[in-house]
């Protein structure tokens, strides 16, 4: 009696091991988000490049995810989620392994080209591995298991930059051997994203049904047959019988959701140069820039928890605006070098910004029924919004200065305050 109450006992069968590895998965890329998010300043050092020279780290990766988000989806159906989960793996580890091999070259192209090859394969594994958790036990407990799951998505983010202090503390100043510090990261990367992925290889995992894909995208098709469902667009029974980009909400949700990773590219890639600037006070040391991003992730983790708590009291649109507005309003604080309390605001953003893209996400899908799939697959690819602001914010930051860089994400965080007030309601 009491192993059924296990919410990864599923008729008499303990799944405990496979979600491990599909937590594994979540631990894997925001692994991999939160080193790269650390090495631009590492490599305008080791370069000398420019700001928005360096922001292309974060073009390559989200630009990948814009390309193969689709592609990704119908690998998946076609041959399988387990199969795609190997594939993606497999993709990843080819472009660590690669960048750990060319990086003798010395080439910042060549560790681009890597970084869109690893790209490919988190958008590929991104795109399978919530699915899973909705096998992975009893159907009333598949919330839960995804919350687990994505919690070690939120601490890899944290660990990611101490990762990157290896890099920041083993830098060669001999020209010619600068880049040699990323080849040990990258090659041990590599070679554990090939051992997650010979584990799949070797895994008996469920296979994934239409159902449990679309309850893994926020739609149960049970529990909209037709015969029950509203007509009045404010209740949440109502499912629209719209093509999908007709749908107001969603197309409004998917400019949301684009505007909302360039933001959070923007702010997570230059925190490290804001806070090394020579410019600022405070200023800190270079090498010590990878503890201060990790906190910002940690106040970012701490952000979701603690507002996953908030929407019990106070609706999701509510608080994603208020959020959104706070934002707005600590930027120009960041920007106008007020010392400390610039510093402090700077980490309130991280912190304001945690809730964002589950919210968007789930407002944009809401009453969508059977196209839910689709447009979720869409919202995956707005995440290629994240190759767009770090150029630009680089470069203003390389003409005006790095605080006034952080006027630029202004605009897209307004838009955000305006979806949540009004954009995100659905019209008949």
């Amino acid at each position: 009696m009491e192993k059924q109450k296990s919410i990864f006992i599923k008729d008499g069968i303990n799944y405990l091991k496979p979600f491990a590895a599909v937590s594994a998965l979540f631990l894997t890329w925001g692994v991999a988000h939160g080193l790269l998010d650390t090495l631009d300043k590492n490599f305008q050092e080791m370069l000398h490049l420019k700001k928005w020279q360096s922001s292309f780290i974060q073009f390559s990766l989200y630009s990948a995810y814009f390309c193969m988000a689709f592609p990704a989806g119908m690998f998946n159906r076609k041959y399988g989620y387990q199969k795609g989960i190997i594939f993606g793996l497999s993709i990843f580890a080819c472009g660590a392994l690669l960048a750990a091999a060319t990086a003798p070259l010395q080439s910042f192209v060549l560790f681009l080209l890597c970084l869109l090859i690893i790209g490919a394969g988190l958008a590929t594994i991104e795109t399978a591995a919530n699915p899973y958790t909705t096998k992975l036990g009893p159907p009333e407990s598949a919330e839960r298991r995804i919350n687990i799951a994505q919690s070690f998505n939120g601490l890899a983010w944290v660990i990611g930059p101490l990762i990157a202090l290896y890099i920041y503390g083993n830098r060669s100043h001999v020209e010619g051997q600068k880049m040699i510090s990323i080849i040990l990261p990258f090659l041990v990367i590599g070679l554990i994203v090939s051992g997650i992925a010979f584990t799949f290889w070797k895994l008996k995992l469920p296979k994934i049904d239409e159902e449990d894909e679309a309850m893994a995208h926020g739609y149960n098709p049970a529990l909209h047959s037709g015969t029950g469902d509203s007509n009045d667009p404010a209740s949440s029974s109502f499912i629209s019988k719209k093509p999908l980009w007709q749908n107001r909400h969603f197309k409004l949700g998917f400019i949301a959701q684009a505007c909302y990773v360039a933001a959070q590219t923007g702010v997570f890639s230059y925190l490290i140069n804001f806070v090394t600037d020579h410019d600022m006070s405070p200023h800190f040391d270079v090498q010590d820039g990878p503890y201060f991003l990790s906190l910002g992730f940690m106040l970012f983790m701490v952000g979701r928890f603690s507002g996953s708590v908030l929407m019990r009291y106070f609706k999701p649109a509510n608080l994603l605006a208020a959020y959104a507005l706070i934002i707005c309003l600590l930027l120009p604080v960041v920007s106008l070098k007020f010392g400390w309390v610039s510093l402090v605001a700077l980490y309130g953003i991280f912190f304001f910004m945690s809730i964002m893209f589950p919210t968007i996400f789930a407002m944009a899908i809401r009453s969508l029924g059977p196209q839910t799939k689709k447009g979720s697959s869409f919202l995956v690819m707005s995440v290629g919004g994240g190759a767009l602001l770090p150029p630009l914010m680089g470069l203003v930051a390389d003409t005006y200065g790095m605080a006034t860089g952080f006027f630029v994400p202004i605009p897209f965080f307004a838009f955000i305050c305006y979806y949540a007030i009004a954009g995100h309601k659905i019209k008949n």
